[in-house]
């Protein structure tokens, strides 16, 4: 199943879910793993169970990805 095109992620959304993932590191400090758990719970409103094949909107969750590796290059004020 293909997801529909979507428009470019709201970069409001995607700062609060990339902030979501943070929410995963207690589980493993794996950033692509934690995204990627995240916009699968936004778009799906489930975690995945460990067989879970949908798809998750590619460019939302590179998108979310970026902005954490952003987050974590830029040293707090």
């Amino acid at each position: 199943m293909t997801l529909p095109s979507l428009p470019p992620p709201d970069p409001a959304l995607v700062a609060q879910l990339a902030e979501a993932s943070r929410e995963f590191d207690a589980t493993g400090a794996d950033p692509e793993r934690n995204c990627w758990l995240v916009v699968h719970r936004h778009v799906h409103g489930v975690l995945p169970s460990e067989y879970d094949i949908r798809e998750v909107p590619e460019e939302l969750y590179l998108a979310v990805l970026q902005r954490r590796k952003e987050a974590a290059a830029t040293p707090p004020a």
